[in-house]
Formats: C-alpha cells, structure tokens, sequence
C-alpha cells in the first residue's frame, strides 16, 4: 500500500509558523513566569522574527542532483 505524500508548503509559510510558535511559547513563557505583558510581547516578537529570519536562510534543503 502506498501512502499519499504530504502537501508541499511554501518555504515561507513554514518560517512562519515556526516563528508564530516559538514568539507564542516566549510570550506567554514570559508572562507565566512573571515579566510584564508588554515586556514578554516585545521579546515573543523580536524572538518571532529571529526565528523567521533563521529558518528562511538556513531550513531550506539543497536541492540534490538525480
């Protein structure tokens, strides 16, 4: 039996939900432990677009000759 293939996502589109996740686990990490909610929805944002950042240079596989 062979199992369909999953979808294929914009590139993009992963790095963004990569960087929505981890701002999200920042921000409400942040406000959980104590720091103010402005404070921990500043850091969740600049560690969102890091992530992003990150993930749009480095995620990506080289394509491999056949």
């Amino acid at each position: 039996m062979h199992f369909p293939r999953p979808p294929a996502f914009d590139h993009g589109v992963v790095s963004f939900a990569w960087a929505l996740f981890f701002g999200l686990f920042v921000w409400i990490g942040g406000a959980a432990v104590g720091y103010g909610s402005a404070v921990s929805f500043i850091v969740g944002a600049v560690v969102g677009f890091l992530v992003f950042l990150f993930v749009r240079v480095y995620g990506e596989d080289e394509p491999r000759r056949p």
